[in-house]
């Protein structure tokens, strides 16, 4: 059975993991969440392809077969050098994310939303023109999303949750997007907020778009038995918690690494 390591930089690559785990539930995986220097999104490129390399030598280390670099900001700027280190094949959320929202979209106006390290590094832009030369793309980093996820805010009826999306989204809604690639692993958790500011928007979800790329790279469905593991950078209390939401099943235990 093939072993797939799996790490973000805190929680949210956990939505990443689910949408493999409900593609291949017979899928063994490893998960690493770097919680002790979560955020990735607010540092420079040097340094989260720095804590990237350490993340994914720990799980070479456990002989994965592949590894899916869950976390968007280290998929923007990290990838190069992961693959030029790894023998394995190594896979990130932006692309196969980019993809999706190309075929999905009619008029070519591209919506994406991140943390301001993912927008800044233009990764999502670059792909997107890559595979439709002629597409519009309006980007916006989204910082506060991702508290709000942490903190389980994110129903679209909740004041606070509407004048956040409503602030960061309205600009995207007057540039009559089409489309709305979600940039960062958190924010699946609150499609429901962004869908109700942007009606009539198709969303994408880059999770969903990397199961699916995991499923071709496997060469179809995994079925049976399987076993997933989670290590952590940070005291696991705080993980246990929180993980739920994400991963939308109870995880009972995580094991405290020094990288």
């Amino acid at each position: 059975m093939p072993l797939i390591g799996i790490f973000d930089s805190g929680v949210g690559g956990l939505t990443v993991q689910k949408a493999i785990i409900e593609l291949l539930p017979g899928l063994d995986t490893i998960y690493l969440g770097d919680t002790a220097r979560v955020p990735y999104g607010s540092k420079s490129p040097q340094v989260v392809t720095q804590y990237s390399l350490r993340n994914a030598r720990f799980l070479a280390a456990r002989e994965v077969d592949l590894l899916v670099v869950a976390c968007n900001t280290a998929s923007a700027v990290a990838l190069p050098a992961l693959r030029e280190e790894l023998a394995i094949p190594v896979l990130g959320v932006v692309e196969p994310g980019a993809r999706a929202a190309v075929r999905a979209s009619r008029s070519g106006r591209i919506g994406v939303i991140g943390t301001p390290s993912t927008i800044a590094s233009g990764a999502y832009q670059k792909a997107i023109h890559a595979a439709r030369p002629g597409a519009e793309v309006i980007a916006r980093a989204c910082p506060l999303f991702v508290p709000l996820a942490e903190e389980g805010w994110t129903d679209p009826e909740d004041e606070v949750v509407s004048a956040v999306a409503r602030r960061y989204l309205a600009p995207l809604l007057q540039a009559g997007i089409d489309v709305l690639v979600l940039g960062c692993t958190h924010y699946p958790l609150l499609k429901g907020a962004v869908a109700k500011e942007l009606p009539g928007v198709a969303l994408v979800d880059s999770a969903e778009a990397i199961a699916t790329e995991v499923g071709e790279r496997l060469g179809g469905g995994v079925r049976g038995t399987s076993t997933h593991r989670f290590f952590v950078t940070d005291t696991p209390e705080r993980f246990l918690i929180v993980a739920e939401r994400f991963l939308g099943r109870a995880i009972e235990n995580a094991d405290q690494v020094d990288l």
